[in-house]
């Protein structure tokens, strides 16, 4: 949403499509031009279009793809190692992994979370339904007894309700798209939300494997080491280790090692950090990245599994919570109700 980016799914289609054609021995131009009649998504279509114009012109593919505006930073960065090195095919073919892969985790969060947003959902509807029925079964003589305590009745109860959460919900999803638009508002927001113990865990384990998976093949397609670090960690997409770049380069540049510039941007576990020592000290950084990428993704697919069985129980705990609220409501009300008939009584 908001994204003026690609989606991950198209730039997964190109990237593997041009590195198959690529590894086939077809021309860049060529490949490109081939690549877009393989999308279906317009945009896409007419990137890959103008891309290919301009390359068949004389201009090198990373400049004519950022004039899009439509690449993200990573695919741009990593095209460009792909060109000076002539290892572009492996490069696009990583790049399609790693769109993938993150497809792949996306859908595993979305069906993570659909059951217990199904229960929020039906909770609310409910409500709203219970708001519609004791407007049309009950008079205004009797709606002092709010049984809801909402002061809602009817439709137009309904109606309010129903604008009230679900706009509520709507507005909380739109306000965080707008707000993590924009690096600086990452930078705010995300070390907040990495604070929070199983939220935390889940965006830490991610930014960490794709950090590690962009700094291997960085520095593996033989990109310098200020530039694969900035990629790498612009490659998270999380405002915390974005906002890292800076220190982590001039402790790198005034001599420390890339495990002491990591441990002092307090990011990385202590378990990381000491791999990473460890494979400084062998030459097999790189390596060593390549093979805990994965082992960080199945870490952060373990904590949204949790985080979406938590997520569950708080929604039955808020739906427990109205009905308890609901009990306690007609209760009382039910006992005011004796009091006001018994005091009557004995006037």
């Amino acid at each position: 949403m908001f994204d003026t980016h690609l989606s991950w799914k198209s730039l997964s289609q190109v990237s593997r499509a041009m590195s198959t054609m690529l590894h086939s021995g077809v021309g860049i131009q060529k490949a490109v031009e081939l690549a877009s009649t393989k999308t279906y998504d317009a945009r896409t279509r007419h990137a890959l279009e103008a891309v290919s114009k301009e390359v068949a012109n004389g201009t090198e593919v990373t400049e004519a793809m950022r004039r899009q505006n439509v690449f993200p930073s990573l695919m741009l960065d990593m095209v460009e190692v792909g060109e000076k090195t002539g290892a572009l095919p492996e490069v696009l073919e990583s790049l399609a992994n790693h769109y993938e892969n993150n497809l792949r985790l996306r859908r595993t969060f979305y069906f993570a979370i659909a059951w217990p947003m199904f229960q929020l959902i039906a909770a609310i509807l409910v409500i709203a339904l219970a708001i519609w029925l004791i407007g049309w079964f009950s008079t205004p003589e009797s709606r002092e007894f709010d049984i809801l305590g909402l002061g809602l009745y009817g439709t137009s109860g309904a109606v309010i309700w129903l604008f009230s959460t679900f706009g509520t919900l709507a507005a909380i999803v739109v306000g965080y798209q707008l707000f993590k638009r924009t690096v600086a508002a990452q930078q705010i927001l995300h070390p907040l939300l990495l604070q929070i113990p199983l939220i935390g865990y889940c965006m830490r384990s991610f930014a960490i494997a794709r950090f590690s998976w962009a700094f291997a093949l960085t520095q593996q397609a033989g990109m310098q080491i200020e530039e694969s670090l900035k990629s790498s960690l612009r490659a998270t997409s999380n405002g915390a280790f974005i906002a890292a770049t800076k220190p982590m380069w001039d402790s790198i540049k005034d001599g420390d090692t890339l495990s002491h510039a990591m441990a002092e941007s307090r990011l990385f576990p202590d378990d990381y950090l000491h791999m990473v020592e460890v494979a400084e000290q062998s030459g097999t950084v790189p390596e060593m990245l390549d093979r805990l990428s994965p082992k960080f993704e199945d870490q952060a697919r373990r904590a949204l599994e949790a985080m979406a069985a938590m997520l569950g129980w708080g929604v039955w705990m808020l739906v427990a919570a109205f009905i308890i609220f609901l009990i306690f409501n007609v209760v009382l009300r039910y006992i005011g109700m004796i009091q006001t008939f018994t005091n009557d009584a004995m006037k």
